[in-house]
């Protein structure tokens, strides 16, 4: 349709509009037109195609196409928020003062009142307390504190109780209860689908409602972030259908694309019977896939590797640690080969060599059996790419769903529990990006901080939040880290006709920051701010 015919509503001009659909290509101004970029030039010539339309004003600023976290969990947090105690801030640096917190939470309230914790991190909180420290504090009460890693917790006696997780009981499938080895009595840390358990017992009765109300405020502050498109891990059929109240209640502001969770076998059977393949919906709320969990987590020790963990054991951490592989080989290669043959796309999380490995077999042989051309499939966060890995990857067709925000914010602790020397292989883009292997990143937030610009700034600069190197060799330009967090993004999800950047007829999602990042100091990278972002040619979020 030519342009003279088109409803221009909205202009955006006297921008430094990083379009990204080539390197270093930028233009001064956009005209939209029913959610869509039509048409691209200077101030003047979009001003003069478009007199009357609305005006965006960028004043000079650097413009980004909207920023996609292809791997998050915006509904986890949102049904924790405001109901869970969060560690995120900080403020509880001591274990003395992590009893005080249960102690004062728990003071007065009914006796089956639950006290719950999450994103708690042992090292920068004294500790792990022990069963008979929470039992104390709490009065008897039941409690339960989340690692921010969502692969182990440590629970009170009553807590324990609850999901009948007695002194004699057997681990769970895939879990561990850690037990004193002199009493044999539980110590309270709880490991992978132990724990898992106990969130399911908590989160019973949690409504799609008490999803929504969690989640407005959550992608409200994804937007503050520039991030307009996220990919939800391990989606909940609550948040499914919180999504879509959201929708119609005209407060979804944020492009949502949902990884089915894999812990839920009635949800995964459900989308598979339906005839539903990925990409079935639409610009907001999208199928992507579904999407298991393979393995741990590096910061809490239970990833799998094939060498062992280095540094001071968690508590009852076994001997000779490497971690461990939470899916049976037999049972997952019927559930991928299931899922692959219905049009869907396999997402499964692998942090370590060794679990990454292991699930790339289980991907040859499904692909094997029922090959099928640019199926990207994903192994999600692999983290540990070796070159024998990463040839595998390029060989496969694999993605690798990279967790660049990990580099960052938890890249201390990786150093602490693999070493230095281990640095090389952990998200080595460069290596990737010369080998042609995609790498999309992303945050897992709320495991770190949604802020993209953090993993950015790591990607390029290949420090940690704490200014430790994670190996410069594997540096990335500024371009190819937003790269990664834009095309690659929207790639993965088989939606890069639609978005990823700010090309003709793509989406008109947008994000002005208060500084350009191709002209500052690369360590200034984790401090950009998202000033305003735009969804659909509206504003959404305005920090002005």
């Amino acid at each position: 349709m030519a342009l003279e015919r088109l409803n221009i509503e909205t202009v955006v001009l006297n921008g430094q509009i990083v379009t990204m659909d080539k390197p270093g290509h930028r233009v001064e101004a956009l005209a939209i037109a029913q959610g869509r970029i039509v048409a691209r030039g200077s101030t003047d010539e979009i001003r003069a195609l478009a007199p009357h339309a609305a005006v965006i004003d960028c004043e000079g600023r650097t413009v980004l196409p909207g920023i996609v976290d292809s791997h998050c969990h915006p509904d986890m947090h949102g049904a924790r928020i405001g109901r869970w105690y969060d560690f995120f801030d900080g403020r509880i640096d001591t274990r003395d003062k992590l009893l005080a917190l249960v102690r004062a939470e728990t003071k007065d309230k009914p006796h089956d009142s639950w006290f719950t914790a999450y994103r708690f991190d042992e090292m920068h909180s004294g500790g792990y307390p022990t069963l008979d420290e929470l039992d104390a504090a709490s009065g008897g009460r039941p409690v339960f504190i989340y690692r921010r890693d969502a692969h182990m917790g440590v629970a009170s006696s009553a807590a324990l109780k609850a999901v009948g997780f007695h002194d004699t009981a057997s681990d769970p499938a895939f879990g561990r209860i850690e037990r004193d080895p002199a009493t044999g009595r539980p110590t309270g840390l709880l490991r992978a689908r132990a724990a898992h358990i106990v969130i399911e017992h908590i989160q019973a009765a949690y409504t799609a409602e008490d999803f929504r109300s969690g989640l407005v405020k959550v992608l409200d502050e994804y937007l503050s972030f520039g991030i307009t498109s996220v990919h939800n891990s391990l989606t909940t059929s609550q948040a499914i259908s919180a999504y879509q109240t959201m929708r119609q209640n005209g407060e979804l502001k944020t492009r949502i694309g949902i990884l089915a969770s894999g812990r839920d076998d009635d949800l995964v059977r459900a989308i598979v019977r339906s005839g539903m393949r990925s990409g079935f919906g639409d610009d907001w709320i999208r199928l992507i896939g579904l999407e298991w969990v393979g393995d741990g987590s590096t910061s809490g020790r239970t990833a799998a590797y094939y060498d062992p963990y280095l540094g001071e054991p968690v508590l009852g951490e076994p001997p000779d640690n490497r971690g461990s592989i939470l899916l049976d080989r037999e049972e997952y290669t019927r559930r991928v080969a299931e899922a692959h043959a219905a049009g869907l796309m396999v997402c499964t999380d692998a942090i370590g060599d060794r679990a990454i490995d292991f699930f790339l077999d289980v991907y040859d042989d499904v692909l094997a059996a029922d090959p099928r051309p640019d199926h990207r499939m994903r192994i999600e966060h692999c983290c540990n790419v070796t070159p024998a890995i990463l040839a595998r990857l390029k060989r496969s067709g694999v993605v690798c769903s990279s967790a660049t925000g990990f580099a960052y914010d938890l890249g201390d602790a990786y150093l602490q529990n693999r070493g230095a020397d281990a640095m090389k292989v952990m998200w080595p883009h460069r290596s990737m990006i010369d080998a042609g292997v995609p790498a999309p990143g992303h945050s897992d937030a709320p495991v770190c901080s949604a802020n993209p610009f953090f993993g950015i700034s790591a990607m390029v600069n290949r420090q940690t939040q704490g200014g430790r190197s994670i190996d410069q060799s594997e540096a990335v330009t500024v371009h190819e880290a937003l790269e990664a967090y834009t095309r690659l993004g929207a790639w993965c999800g088989r939606e890069e006709q639609a978005k990823g950047d700010l090309g003709l007829g793509k989406l008109a999602d947008l994000c002005i920051l208060d500084r350009d990042p191709f002209a500052i100091p690369p360590l200034d990278l984790a401090n950009v701010t998202v000033l305003s972002t735009m969804v659909d040619g509206a504003i959404v979020f305005d920090r002005r």
